[in-house]
Formats: structure tokens, C-alpha cells, sequence
């Protein structure tokens, strides 16, 4: 790991360091999935409770036979004035599961409902919409690819004549996308990134929640880096404007937040967040979004949301991890906007904020002398100090690679750690395999008289 902070100094370091550092994120961020955040999103505030069920309970519907589901398919396709009830009825009957399964077993069935939902009849089109919303949230796969003819229409009526019509549409769409790769590779030709990018022109912030859910789980999937990410017409989606719509409107929800957040906030705040991170983590988004409030919003929302949602707290790391990745401007904006207090603050949230935070500093340290400086006017030194004592290698070797940078680029710091009982604290390690080598190296840095030029001389060796 250290090699590269050695090569750094040569010509082709830095590029070495950023590499390295993508593929580090790339295995977190797989490994980042959390209970908190669903996968998937149920949108029923409009629904009706049925014969038996008490106003307001979440009650899911027994299953029912297959001549049961046959007889609601066979109401809805019959063209009477009663489609709208037997719509209702199907809509119902499609929160269980195994309801589901037969349904889209049933011939002509995912037909009818694609027929009526495009259809010139606005209730009827919305009932519709509503049934194909509760199929996209099946857990059964084959549910969801039975969906497949019907995307190209979620596409094209995602300006659609109504609010509620066009975000059930968008979160249709990404439950979806989640669902099935098969699903991913029919609407990226359909042209899924130019519609979008087209509705973060919206100026409803629900429509913009629900396209911040949709790009965040495409750009979560599997095959991203190879046939996503890379697909030109990201670059149309760049160039729409989609990271200043999106820093934008992080603003105004951070500025709008409440001392007490209601609940369900978070699922706004989170897509948002995550969508805003992986767009910046792409190719040639360096400078965009230059805008220190930006930070500001990021440490307001996690103040709000620390205690009753700490899953947030990696979320806006992610984001300030790849907002200080490659970027100066933003280095110093955490320093000149006095941020580091609340950054250290995270040091300690959870295994997995402990790791993004010392990335966060790293790339800070990394800027060169001036910036450890800064840093070292806080108390980093003995905040670091109980991490080298946790039992997570991770965390540790992140601490000893902002450790490295530090003594490197201010070798009176290696002295002032010493001072602090750091010397104790990194002789535990040199019996831990894929820590002592740095360890001990760092231990040389220490030992050696603080800004001595064979201080840092003496300890390259040890970095490759």
C-alpha cells in the first residue's frame, strides 16, 4: 500500500494513488449494502383498504386461488363502467406475492394492464399504473421481467399528465432496474439516460426524488463500470446539467431541513447523496459543482440525521470522499470553512465512517505541507491515537497511511506523536503481518530527530 505513497513523488504517482484509492471505494461500495436502506420503493398513499381491512393498517391480502386472479383479469378486461373497481380490486389482491406470481402467469395478463395504462383514459391509466407499481416490488424475479414490455411506456410517459402519475412511473422504473439486469439492457437503447436527464428539469421536488432513486440504482448495478458508466449518453446526462441541478437541490434540502426531521425525509436525502457521489466519481467531473456550500449542506444533513439514521453518515462521506478525491478546491474549502471539527467528530460513528473519514483526511494530507499543516492545527494527533488500538486492520492501516502523509510532509509531527504515547501505539502492530512493515517504518520516522532530511530518507524503503 505504501509503495505508491513513494512513487507518488515521481511522475506518474498521483494517477497511481487515485487508481489504487478507486479500486479500495469500488470494494467498499460493494460491500456497503445496508438493511436501513430498501432496495426497493412501495409508494401506496393513495390506496384504498378493502372489505375486511380496518382504515390505515398495513395489511397484506391473503393469496388467492387461481380462478380468483382469473376473475379479477377477466373484470378488468371487460369493458364495463366497472374496470376502475376491478382495477382497484387487482391492485389490492397485488400486494401478496404468490397473487402475483399467478397473475403474470395468467395469458394476456401483463397485456391488459399495458393496454389500459396506455390508454386515453387518465383514472383508468393511473389505476393501471398503480397495479404494474406493485409488480415492479416484487422480491420474485420473474415477476418483474414479465414487466418488460411495459417499460418503453414507462419511458414515454414519464411526462405524464399528472404529478402522481410520472412518480409512480420513475419509481416503477427503479424497482425495476433493480430487479433484473434483463430490464437494465432493454432500457439503456430505449434511451432511459436522456429521459431522465430531461426530468431533472422538473421544478417538483418528487419527481426529483424519484429520478435521484432511479439513477442511484443503475448506477449501483453490476455492470456499470463496463456498460453503464462508460454509455455515451452519460456524458449527455453530465452535460444537461445534472451535477448542479442535483448540488442545487441537496441545498435546498439541507437549508429547509427541520430541527426535527419527519420521518421518510431520509429516503429524499439518501438518492440525492448517492447519485450526486457516483456522477462525480466519473471521468472528467473534476470542478464540477465547485461550490464550498456544498460542504456546509453535507455536515448540516448529517448533524440532523447522525441519531436516527446513521446510515446517512457514510452516504455524505462517500460524497465528500469524492469531492476532495482529486479536487483542491474542495480540500481547502473543508479547511477554510472550519469543517474539521465535525469531520473528526465522525472518527468514531462506525467501522465504516472511521475508514471513509481517514480517506477524507488522506486526501486533504495529500494536497502537500500546507494543508498537514491545517490539519495539525486541530487535534488530529490525538484523535488518531485510540484508532490504532481497534481491532479492524482497515481502519488501522487507513490511520497509518494518514500517519505516513503527515510525517512525510511535517516531520515535527512525527516528534509530537511521540510525545503523545504514539510510539507505544504503533509497537503493537509489528507483529501484525500486513501492518508491521508500515508500522515499523513509521516507528524509523519517529525515532529520527524531527525534520532531519534522512528522516524521511531512511523510511522510503519500507513505502514499496
Amino acid at each position: 500500500m505504501w509503495g505508491r505513497r513513494r512513487a507518488r513523488r515521481g511522475g506518474h504517482s498521483a494517477e497511481e494513488l487515485r487508481v489504487k484509492r478507486r479500486e479500495r471505494e469500488a470494494a467498499l461500495r460493494k460491500a456497503r449494502r445496508q438493511e436501513q436502506l430498501v432496495s426497493k420503493r412501495l409508494l401506496r398513499e393513495d390506496s384504498t383498504p378493502q372489505e375486511g381491512a380496518q382504515d390505515g393498517a398495513d395489511v397484506v391480502p391473503d393469496p388467492l386461488s387461481e380462478d380468483e386472479v382469473l376473475e379479477l383479469l377477466r373484470g378488468v378486461q371487460r369493458g364495463s363502467e366497472d374496470r376502475k373497481r376491478w382495477l382497484g380490486r387487482l391492485r389490492w389482491a397485488l400486494q401478496n406475492e404468490d397473487t402475483q406470481q399467478k397473475f403474470v402467469r395468467l395469458d394476456g395478463s401483463i397485456r391488459t394492464l399495458t393496454g389500459l395504462f396506455t390508454s386515453s383514459l387518465a383514472d383508468l391509466q393511473l389505476e393501471a399504473a398503480r397495479c404494474l407499481h406493485e409488480l415492479s416490488h416484487s422480491s420474485v424475479p420473474t415477476v418483474a421481467e414479465a414487466c418488460l414490455p411495459v417499460t418503453s411506456y414507462l419511458l414515454t410517459y414519464l411526462s405524464g399528465h399528472s404529478l402522481e402519475f410520472t412518480e409512480l412511473c420513475l419509481y416503477t422504473l427503479g424497482n425495476l432496474v433493480v430487479e433484473s439486469e434483463a430490464v437494465r439492457k432493454q432500457l439503456l437503447p430505449q434511451g432511459i439516460i436522456p429521459v431522465l436527464a430531461s426530468c431533472i428539469q422538473s421544478p417538483h421536488e418528487a419527481v426529483l426524488e424519484g429520478v435521484g432513486y432511479v439513477l442511484s440504482q443503475l448506477l449501483q448495478a453490476k455492470e456499470a463500470p463496463t456498460e453503464i458508466i462508460p454509455h455515451e449518453d452519460n456524458v449527455v446526462l453530465l452535460a444537461l446539467g445534472a451535477v448542479p441541478a442535483l448540488t442545487s437541490l441537496l441545498l435546498d434540502l439541507a437549508s429547509q431541513i427541520p430541527q426535527d426531521a419527519p420521518e421518510g425525509l431520509e429516503l429524499l436525502v439518501c438518492p440525492v447523496l448517492r447519485c450526486l457521489s457516483n456522477l462525480l466519481a466519473q471521468t472528467g467531473c473534476q470542478g464540477q459543482g465547485q461550490d464550498g456550500r456544498l460542504l456546509v449542506a453535507l455536515f448540516l444533513i448529517l448533524q440532523c440525521f447522525l441519531q436516527q439514521h446513521p446510515f446517512l453518515i457514510q452516504e455524505c462521506l462517500w460524497l465528500l470522499n469524492n469531492l476532495t478525491a482529486d479536487d483542491p478546491f474542495f480540500c481547502s474549502a473543508l479547511l477554510s470553512l472550519d469543517l474539521l471539527p465535525a469531520l473528526l467528530q465522525l472518527l468514531t460513528c462506525s467501522q465504516m465512517a472511521t475508514v471513509l473519514a481517514l480517506t477524507v483526511l488522506c486526501n486533504v494530507a495529500e494536497k502537500g505541507a500546507l494543508q498537514c499543516q491545517r490539519l495539525l492545527q486541530q487535534p488530529l494527533l490525538p484523535c488518531l491515537l485510540p484508532l490504532l488500538t481497534l481491532p479492524d486492520p482497515e481502519a488501522v492501516g487507513q490511520c497509518l497511511e494518514l500517519l505516513h502523509l503527515l510525517f512525510l510532509h511535517c516531520p515535527e509531527a512525527a516528534a509530537d506523536f511521540t510525545r503523545q504515547g504514539g510510539h507505544q501505539a504503533l509497537e503493537q502492530h509489528q507483529s501484525t503481518p500486513e501492518l508491521q512493515e508500515r508500522a515499523q517504518a513509521l516507528l524509523d520516522m519517529a525515532r529520527q530527530s524531527p525534520g532531519a532530511p534522512s528522516a524521511c530518507q531512511a523510511t522510503l524503503a519500507a513505502f514499496s
